[in-house]
């Protein structure tokens, strides 16, 4: 490839990990100063909790995650353990499983979007207008 992108790219891509990076840093000290799990659980718990009775499938879990696991299967096990979701049988899959939040993990869930939402004010609806951050998230979709 001899083309190489613009300078306008290049500090677009710059800013772009840099807030990234420094917002989701934010919440997660956000939340381990009020003594909560990491982000990737909230994260997990809401897409369970989205997804209804039915639950999901782990990699269905893993498609629909915000932030990478990379290793769905062990923030599975951490997550059963405390009581916050449930491994079920898979009715169209004999060998395969189901994961269903709990009435634990929906609790905590709530528990964390308090944190997590003023983590989100702070980081971005103070420093943008209503107006700003509607026209950040249209580019943003743009990229997805």
């Amino acid at each position: 490839m001899t083309e190489k992108p613009s300078e306008a790219v290049v500090s677009a891509w710059v800013a772009l990990a840099r807030a990234g990076r420094l917002a989701t840093a934010r919440v997660e000290e956000r939340l381990k100063c009020a003594q909560m799990p990491p982000l990737s659980w909230y994260d997990a718990l809401w897409e369970l909790e989205k997804a209804g009775e039915g639950g999901l499938r782990p990699f269905e879990l893993e498609k629909a995650l915000l932030f990478q696991q990379y290793n769905l299967s062990r923030l599975a096990d951490r997550l059963e353990t405390a009581g916050l979701i449930a491994r079920c049988a898979c009715p169209q899959d004999r060998r395969g499983q189901v994961l269903k939040i709990t009435e634990q993990g929906r609790a905590l869930r709530r528990q964390m979007w308090v944190v997590y939402a003023e983590a989100i004010e702070e980081a971005i609806g103070t420093r943008l207008s209503e107006e700003e951050a509607g026209r950040l998230a249209s580019l943003l979709c743009k990229l997805q």
